[in-house]
């Protein structure tokens, strides 16, 4: 009898930790420092991974043309031959735009030497009349010259070995991803009987990149042709080189839009004067907010939607990971640790509602063949949330 009641009273002994192990401070202690390791350890890799990741979205960009073929009934092998040389043409073009852009700009730095050197001297001269402690600042911006500017130009382009190896790294993913794509529907059909959770978080993560990557550049080519007709109508040299910087920086989150506007107002102000960079800043801000804050985030929609702040904290945070194609790759990485760790586990969906655009994001879906759920507690009342069948293959190929 003793020892019956022993034994009934020994679950609320063990009961103090929640009968499920660790404690949760300890849990989440020991969950921040693996977070943490993986994060250095990644970071360590950035300039593998980077490059791969790079390749893993152009790939699922180009892959509905693939099934697409597969449908028309083109040997998969021939169709994984055209998703490759496409993606190939996508990497050649990013890096080529790049490589013109910042040519140009060395060849045209030298020929407006003496109005920097001028602009530089009434700014010092300006500065000094507000009593911004002039030696102090003289000693500061001794160093400046417009050959020290060139020659910081000429160091990002004579970095040929960090260009090679992000070119060449994303070129053999691209090859072997392609092989395996002849096979990612089986694959794909094969994981879902298993793991359909996890399948359909790997799907959903495969629609908002590809949305992601087409809706940005649509609306990065808009905004670059926009740019250029208002710069070539300002009389801004250069134009079409700032239009390629407005497109690139469009895929960048936040900041993109004060990067691509800095060195056309600058070059305005040392081809005219400060009335043309008044003009290039009104004109950049007022396309760049209509299209990108106002028409854009209606064609991205809740599939690539996340609360502003956490987009900004995306590109902080993969820049200081991946390096300089984190800031190009923030949002899609933040949709795979989303997909993996969020999306994937039934029990942690709700932390979409913290995170995601839109808050309905983190209500609980219905299971297969059940009804939508309701969810009480939002707006004085109840809400449902019905669930559209994203599998990645549904059909024979």
């Amino acid at each position: 009898m003793n020892r019956t009641a022993g034994s009934a009273e020994q679950p609320a002994v063990t009961g103090t930790t929640g009968g499920r192990g660790l404690p949760r401070f300890l849990a989440v202690v020991l969950a921040l420092a693996a977070f943490a390791f993986s994060m250095q350890f990644i970071q360590g890799l950035n300039s593998i991974l980077a490059p791969l990741f790079l390749a893993l979205n152009l790939v699922i960009v180009v892959y509905p043309l693939q099934r697409w073929l597969v449908r028309l009934r083109v040997p998969a092998f021939l169709a994984a031959a055209v998703t490759i040389v496409l993606v190939l043409v996508l990497i050649i073009g990013f890096f080529g735009l790049t490589a013109w852009s910042l040519a140009e700009l060395v060849l045209v730095i030298p020929k407006y030497s003496a109005k920097i050197g001028a602009l530089y001297t009434d700014a010092l001269q300006g500065l000094n009349e507000l009593g911004l402690t002039p030696d102090v600042l003289a000693q500061q911006l001794s160093g400046f010259s417009v050959s020290n500017l060139l020659n910081t130009v000429l160091s990002l382009l004579s970095n040929v070995s960090l260009i090679a190896t992000a070119l060449t790294t994303a070129v053999m993913a691209v090859f072997f991803l392609g092989m395996d794509s002849m096979t990612l529907p089986l694959r794909m059909r094969l994981a879902g009987r298993m793991r359909p959770g996890f399948t359909r978080s790997l799907t959903d993560f495969g629609n908002g990149v590809r949305r992601y990557w087409i809706v940005s550049t649509v609306f990065g080519l808009i905004v670059a042709v926009l740019d250029v007709i208002a710069l070539i109508t300002i009389g801004v040299p250069l134009a079409f080189v700032w239009g390629v910087l407005a497109f690139l920086t469009n895929y960048i989150p936040n900041i993109g839009f004060v990067i691509g506007l800095v060195p056309p107002a600058l070059m305005a102000v040392v081809s005219g004067d400060w009335w043309d960079a008044l003009w290039v800043v009104v004109s950049y801000c007022v396309l760049n907010f209509v299209i990108q804050s106002i028409i854009q985030p209606k064609f991205t929609g809740e599939s690539v939607g996340v609360s502003p702040f956490i987009s900004f904290l995306s590109l902080l945070f993969w820049y200081w990971v991946l390096g300089w194609l984190g800031a190009l790759l923030a949002l899609p990485a933040t949709l795979l640790v989303k997909a993996l760790l969020v999306d994937a586990d039934p029990a942690s969906r709700w932390v979409n509602t913290f995170i995601a655009s839109s808050p309905s994001t983190g209500l609980p879906a219905p299971e297969p063949g059940e009804g939508p759920k309701r969810v009480p507690g939002i707006a004085g009342g109840h809400r449902s949330r019905t669930v559209v069948d994203t599998t990645f293959v549904n059909e024979k190929e």
